[in-house]
C-alpha cells in the first residue's frame, strides 16, 4: 500500500480554522489521509461556536483539543497548510505549503463563524479531489 498523503492544517490557537478544517478532511477522506492540526500559540479549549457550526453539518468536533505545533509535525507532513501563523510556522524544503487566507472565528458567534465553515469546507474538498488525483 502506498504511503498515505499527509495534510497538516496550522492556526494560531487551533481552536477554530485549523480544527473545522482537519475535521472537514478526517470526514471526507477517512483513512485515505493523514490528517493533524495545530497551533502555534494553542488554546485551552476549541472555540465554542466553531463545535456549534461544525455541529449543524453532523461534525462532532467537541472532544477536540488544540494541540502545539512542532517541528515534527511540520516535517512528516506533505502538505502544511497555514490559516493566519505568519512567520511562526516552520519551513522545510520539499514540503508544500499553502495559505488560507480566511476571516478568524475568534470571538465571533455561529453566525459569523457559518461563512468561514462553510468556505473551509469548500477548500477542503477542493484538496482532497487535488490529494486523490495525484496519489
Amino acid at each position: 500500500m502506498p504511503d498515505l498523503p499527509s495534510v497538516l492544517f496550522v492556526c494560531v490557537h487551533n481552536a477554530g480554522r485549523s480544527q473545522m478544517a482537519a475535521a472537514f478532511l478526517t470526514h471526507l477522506a477517512g483513512d485515505h489521509v493523514q490528517v493533524r492540526s495545530a497551533g502555534s500559540a494553542p488554546a485551552a479549549t476549541v472555540n465554542p461556536a466553531v463545535v456549534a457550526a461544525m455541529a449543524e453539518t453532523g461534525i462532532d468536533i467537541s472532544a477536540e483539543i488544540p494541540k502545539v505545533l512542532t517541528v515534527d509535525a511540520v516535517r512528516s507532513s506533505d502538505v502544511v497548510i497555514t490559516m493566519g501563523c505568519g512567520d511562526t510556522c516552520p519551513v522545510f524544503p520539499g514540503k508544500r505549503y499553502l495559505d488560507w487566507q480566511l476571516p478568524d472565528p475568534a470571538g465571533q458567534g455561529v453566525a459569523a463563524v457559518r461563512p468561514i465553515r462553510d468556505e473551509i469546507g469548500r477548500r477542503v474538498r477542493d484538496l482532497l479531489t487535488e490529494l486523490t488525483q495525484t496519489s
